[in-house]
């Protein structure tokens, strides 16, 4: 009896035993010298993810990972996708990595401001996109930084961008101010990226905002420069001083020759200036200069503003920059 024992007791040790080297096995370190990332194509079962996994060094054998998978590992399905796989990873967090889909995440980054032909050339930069999309309508994407995977189309992470710019337009409208002056959505998207192009003081946007709103509500111009040097380059920077014959220009956009709004958008605004445009200042001003510290200085009467002109004029030939 004794032996019998003995023996069982023997026995139950060895499984501990065996047990604890399986666990040890799953969670411990593993072969993985240096962080590499790995590919799990679209529609791979996890006997495939393994043998990806093998192939990249991260396990010593796919069919023993498949095996401690179905054994420890729970039963949620992985998913495909480009991994981060950190060097030394066990089998245990490699399992887990690939059930919760903890991809490569990308970004394409859209400051505000940009313009469209600028959002175009960032997505066709932007690597391991796929596919071909076209110059996207100026305003109708909201400036952000946007993730991607692997594979994905631009078509598809433009089509985010501009969702996300309708979703935000339409809180923002129904959020906005009673008797404003834009009548519509996509006047405030107008005016809004002429505000975003004047100023990228977070301070001062809703007095630009008040400015432009006044004069357009007065019947005045609003005698933008950004608005020149639109229909020029598109929103790309211009290089140059204005010419006084682009001044004069009549077109669509140019706020020196015509009165109201642009035709359209001339950047995409981001949503400090939307908000500005939807919830302007309480002000009469009607006219701003640059102050010589990055900002601007506003005036209620043309004779205010012809003062703050010539401090301006006098702060650029202490600087050298004009006679």
């Amino acid at each position: 009896m004794k032996r019998v024992g003995c023996l069982g007791l023997f026995a139950g040790l060895a499984l501990i035993a065996a047990l604890f080297a399986l666990v040890q096995m799953w969670s411990g370190a593993g072969p993985l010298e240096a962080d590499r990332n790995v590919v799990v194509p679209e529609g791979a079962s996890l006997t495939r993810a393994a043998e990806e996994m093998e192939r990249a060094g991260a396990i010593t054998s796919a069919r023993r990972f498949v095996l401690l998978s179905k054994l420890l590992g729970g039963s949620d399905p992985i998913r495909a996708g480009e991994y981060p796989i950190p060097a030394g990873i066990s089998q245990a967090d490699l399992l887990e990595l690939m059930q919760q889909g903890k991809v490569v995440q990308r970004l394409v980054a859209v400051p505000e401001g940009l313009p469209s032909v600028l959002v175009h050339e960032a997505l066709m930069r932007a690597p391991e996109l796929t596919g071909k999309v076209a110059v996207p309508e100026e305003g109708s994407v909201l400036p952000d930084s946007y993730s991607y995977e692997r594979g994905e189309t631009r078509a598809a992470v433009l089509a985010r961008m501009q969702q996300a710019m309708d979703r935000y337009l339409a809180d923002a409208w129904k959020r906005r101010k009673p008797g404003l002056v834009v009548t519509t959505p996509h006047e405030a998207v107008i005016l809004a990226s002429i505000v975003e192009k004047e100023t990228a003081k977070e301070a001062e946007r809703r007095t630009v905002a008040a400015v432009y709103s006044n004069r357009l509500r007065q019947g005045m111009r609003l005698q933008a420069d950004p608005t020149i040097i639109y229909p020029l380059t598109k929103g790309r920077p211009l290089g140059r001083r204005i010419r006084r014959s682009e001044v004069r220009a009549v077109n669509g956009y140019n706020t020196y020759s015509m009165a109201g709004l642009p035709q359209g958008p001339i950047a995409n605004p981001g949503r400090a200036s939307i908000d500005a445009v939807l919830n302007p200042a309480e002000s009469s001003a009607l006219y701003f200069v640059a102050d010589g510290t990055g900002g601007h200085v506003f005036a209620d009467t043309l004779e205010q503003h012809n003062a703050n002109v010539a401090k301006w004029y006098a702060i650029r030939r202490a600087r050298g920059e004009m006679e």
